[in-house]
């Protein structure tokens, strides 16, 4: 499971709006952002260019109002704030069935978020796994933008992009693709692999050998 910070099960504040984002007391902010806006009417229509640049090269990202628009609003929140820039992505994974690199806690440790959460927007057109007999794990393709998170309606700032075609619950809200540009630079990063440890030497499931650093996220 991609896991993220646990929300708090006493959030201080709502926003008013259709998305109700939800302030997160006992898990506060990995860097300091106020809640999204939330209009009555939230955008759902047309798509928005992100960048991301990294150490490895450019990762330019589409992002699809239509398929998931609170967390477009969101996503696009923390970018205006500068709440990305110079943080890390702390986790690769190379399992036959699970292929991602994960992003967006600026702490690192994979435990940080924007102190809120919100509710999920969850693909209902995913295609099967092709050996999965229960016809539950869905098939999350190469070029995936999704969200992490640690249960239902627990979205925060984590985001994983699927860099080959991987195994999974329908269960992680899909936002938007990786383009092209960005493909290339996430192969990359997987050929450097996984970095070891005393305990694993050859680890399929940890932080980037060689480190992945986002200097700079910004809409374009």
């Amino acid at each position: 499971m991609l896991l993220a910070t646990p929300a708090s099960a006493d959030p201080a504040r709502t926003t008013p709006g259709p998305c109700g984002y939800i302030e997160t007391p006992d898990e506060p902010a990995a860097r300091p952002v106020h809640l999204p806006p939330d209009p009555r009417k939230t955008p759902n229509r047309g798509t928005v260019e992100v960048l991301l640049w990294t150490n490895y090269g450019p990762i330019p990202l589409t992002l699809d109002r239509a398929k998931a628009p609170c967390t477009v609003q969101s996503f696009l929140h923390l970018t205006r704030h500068g709440f990305y820039n110079r943080t890390i992505c702390h986790r690769l994974t190379a399992y036959p069935t699970l292929k991602v690199l994960q992003c967006g806690d600026p702490s690192g440790t994979g435990e940080g978020g924007p102190g809120y959460r919100y509710k999920d927007e969850l693909p209902t057109d995913l295609q099967p796994w092709p050996d999965d007999p229960t016809g539950e794990r869905k098939i999350y393709p190469r070029a995936t933008l999704a969200m992490a998170n640690a249960g239902p309606d627990t979205n925060g700032s984590q985001f994983f992009l699927v860099y080959a075609d991987s195994r999974l619950r329908p269960l992680y809200s899909i936002f938007g693709s990786v383009r092209p540009a960005g493909l290339h630079t996430l192969d990359r990063v997987a050929a450097d692999g996984i970095a070891p440890t005393p305990e694993d030497p050859a680890p399929v499931d940890g932080a980037p050998a060689r480190g992945v650093n986002i200097f700079l996220a910004h809409r374009f």
